[in-house]
């Protein structure tokens, strides 16, 4: 795999806000940044786009400019451009299987409403292998969730019950890079027979927490010990695990959640949690493709 970060551009705010977040993402990683256009992805063109030469002339400039203001704010990052063909979430696909991550924006639609992620966007992180990163735009003019964020934790969403090496993996590497906390959140739910079975022995509810607690000490043992130097902190918590992992994120510098990989044409393929985290989340969101 090249050491490589790439992000789609498609000139609008959300897609320029993305490519600043991997930029910084790149220093971090010492990689590179890789400026990808998918010819085809206008889902909301910012002017008038008609003829093929039209096309390509402000693809290239918007390809230009961003690569422009990119090196000028980060020197020492090495940056190439492309501009690639097929459909969109294809294309992208296929231009960031050998990265590191594939960057992509997503637009707010308010505080209650949450984010919108782009048929593009879904249908890209449906189709990619590798990290998918959404990131926000501030006020729709191309400014990355607040970059107090970076001293915020990596927070990461896991089941005790589904292989999580993948999630574990990205998420101790990022925290590392970053030099920030990593919160590992496993939310459940006790059975409802104990809501209706008051004369239950009261102790069950704890030793079933204390098992969920222990199951998942033992999940990340291997990562903390290798990297040992990073602050962990883990949480079996009772609740809806999307809600408690947006929680967790509210002032988180990056949120990661899984996706299960279906070879199954139907079927969902985004499950509800990591959904809703996309679509609720104001930290940049890493979505996990995993079997």
């Amino acid at each position: 795999m090249a050491n490589r970060v790439t992000v789609g551009l498609d000139g609008s705010p959300e897609s320029t806000a993305a490519a600043r977040w991997a930029a910084h993402e790149a220093e971090l990683r010492g990689a590179s940044l890789d400026l990808v256009h998918a010819e085809e992805w206008l889902e909301n063109p910012p002017l008038p786009v008609t003829t093929t030469e039209e096309r390509r002339q402000w693809a290239e400039a918007v390809l230009r400019d961003t690569a422009d203001e990119t090196r000028r704010a980060h020197p020492s990052l090495t940056v190439g451009t492309r501009r690639v063909g097929g459909l969109p979430s294809l294309a992208l696909t296929r231009a960031a299987e050998d990265s590191d991550m594939l960057v992509l924006g997503s637009r707010a639609l308010g505080s209650i409403a949450g984010f919108l992620v782009g048929s593009t966007s879904a249908s890209t992180i449906i189709e990619a292998v590798r990290p998918v990163v959404l990131v926000r735009s501030v006020d729709r003019v191309g400014i990355p969730p607040d970059t107090t964020r970076d001293r915020g934790p990596v927070v990461v969403g896991v089941d005790i019950h589904q292989p999580s090496d993948k999630l574990l993996a990205f998420a101790f590497e990022e925290a590392s890079h970053r030099n920030c906390p990593l919160v590992i959140i496993h939310g459940w739910s006790p059975p409802p027979i104990l809501s209706y079975a008051p004369a239950l022995d009261p102790g069950v509810q704890q030793e079933m927490a204390h098992g969920i607690t222990t199951t998942l000490d033992e999940m990340i043992s291997p990562w903390h010990e290798k990297y040992a130097a990073l602050q962990v902190d883990s949480r079996a918590t009772i609740g809806q695990p999307a809600i408690q992992i947006l929680d967790a994120a509210s002032t988180a510098a990056l949120v990661v959640v899984g996706r299960r990989i279906r070879h199954s044409a139907f079927g969902t393929h985004i499950g509800p949690i990591t959904h809703a985290v996309m679509h609720h989340a104001v930290a940049p969101v890493a979505v996990i493709a995993h079997e």
